[in-house]
This record gives structure tokens, sequence and C-alpha cells, in this order.
């Protein structure tokens, strides 16, 4: 159920869409007279575009998810890698039998590489199919075609297909891998999405060291960015990840609104 209402949620609430609700409620408005109504629908919808696309409002909102997190020198030893899933186009490889990256493709690409670097280490790759219509491929099942054929065996790979979300995510790893005291994870994820994750494997009682990949600011940009396209995903990237802590945070899977390395 947390699943399903976080995608209607997320359906309606996205800039993108909800901009495009409220110029259609401008539009309805007008045709039955509700002059102020149309009026404000079709500013308010303006105002959303303009500041998602013109402006760095996502990169402000997005570049302390990514700085919470600083990517730790590698330990000696590693007996395990987890990578979240996120980082395949599901649809396309569902339907081509290929393995697509999408703009998150660094996810898999730095498992594999950590992978070669820790020959011994287990890489449990973590995520179901997500696609609420249509037909798609969880990364769990796709990614395994890629990292053999970039040299990593089979026998070292465990697949964790059930997740839909970040809390399953956690939740069915632990379950699966059952770590044991002692031993040294690192968990591969997006760095925006890191202080969500490593909450969340930290109350399911996996311990793992952060390892963030896949930044999408530098900490330098100016007020005004000129690609109105990468402005709006970086908004709509921001928005999501921020609106995915404070929901986990009120219904108590997570303990704080804004995780960091302390707790």
């Amino acid at each position: 159920m947390f699943f399903l209402l976080s995608k209607l949620f997320w359906f309606v609430a996205k800039p993108l869409n909800l901009a495009i609700f409220l110029l259609l409620i401008g539009l309805v408005a007008g045709l039955f007279g509700r002059r102020r109504l149309a009026t404000a629908g079709s500013a308010l919808a303006f105002f959303i575009l303009a500041l998602s696309a013109w402006s760095s409002i996502g990169v402000i909102m997005l570049n302390p998810l990514e700085e919470r997190f600083p990517r730790p020198p590698l330990p000696a030893k590693v007996d395990g890698i987890v990578v979240l899933g996120g980082a395949m186009d599901g649809a396309v490889n569902f339907a081509r039998g290929g393995y697509e990256l999408n703009a998150s493709g660094d996810r898999i690409v730095e498992a594999a590489v950590l992978a070669l670097r820790f020959p011994t280490a287990k890489v449990v790759v973590s995520g179901g199919p997500i696609e609420m219509i249509g037909e798609g491929e969880g990364d769990a099942d796709a990614a395994p075609r890629l990292l053999t054929a970039l040299g990593i065996s089979a026998d070292r790979l465990v697949i964790e297909n059930k997740s839909r979300t970040t809390y399953e995510n956690a939740v069915f790893t632990k379950r699966l891998v059952m770590p044991k005291p002692g031993e040294t994870w690192l968990l591969v994820t997006s760095a925006f999405h890191m202080p969500r994750a490593k909450a969340l494997f930290d109350k399911a009682g996996f311990p793992t060291i952060p390892w963030p990949v896949d930044y999408w600011t530098t900490g330098r940009e100016r007020l005004y960015r000129t690609s109105p396209g990468d402005n709006l995903d970086i908004t709509t990237k921001a928005l999501r990840e921020w609106t995915g802590l404070i929901a986990y945070w009120l219904v108590g899977r997570i303990d704080q609104p804004f995780p960091g390395p302390g707790g």
C-alpha cells in the first residue's frame, strides 16, 4: 500500500505534472467564467515551471543530500557489495533483453569496478520491477547480464528481485544476506539517495559503509543555470528525495528527517 500511495502522490506532485494539472484547472475554470481561479491556476503553474526550470533551486535542494555522506577511503577487505536498483531502463531491458543503463547507471558501473577490485566479495543487486503501468524488468534481473559480461562470475552474485522501495531493499536484503558480525559491506547508491538508504539499512540491522556515486551537483553552481531540462530533472529528483525522507520519518521507518554519518 505504501508503494502504491507513494507512486500516486508523486504522479500528482511531480513539478511538471503539477503544473499541467494546474493549467488544466485554470482552463476549466476559465471555461466556466471563474476568472480568479483560472488566473491563480495559470500563474501558479508558471511559477512552478519557471522556478524549476530557470533557477538553481533543484541544485540548492539536492546538494546537501549529496554532501551528507562523503565517500570514505576504501577498506582493506570487503566481504560484500550491495547495489540498489534504479540504474537500468526496465522497460527497454524487458523488451529487448539487454542491459541498458539510465541516467543513474553509475550505480551498476561502480558496483562492477568494486567487484573487480575485491574479487572475493559477494555482489548483491537489490531491486524488483517498479512500473505501475506496462511491463518492466527490475535491476536485479537485468544487472547480472551486464556484470557477468564484464567478467564477474555468476556465483558471486546475490539477486534480490522482490523489493520496490528503499525500505524493502533494506529489509529484503538483510533477510537474504544475513550479514555476520565483523563483516564489511559497501552500500552503493546515488549520492542524493544515500541518507535515506543508509538510515534504512541501519534501521534494518544491516551495518554498511556508504559508497555514494551518481553525483548531480558540483557544489559550485550559480543561482541561474542555462539548461532548463536539466534544471527540471534535478528539481524533480530533489523534491522526490526530500519527500521520501520526510515520509519515511513520519511513519517511523527512519529516526531522523535528514540522517547523517552520526546516526
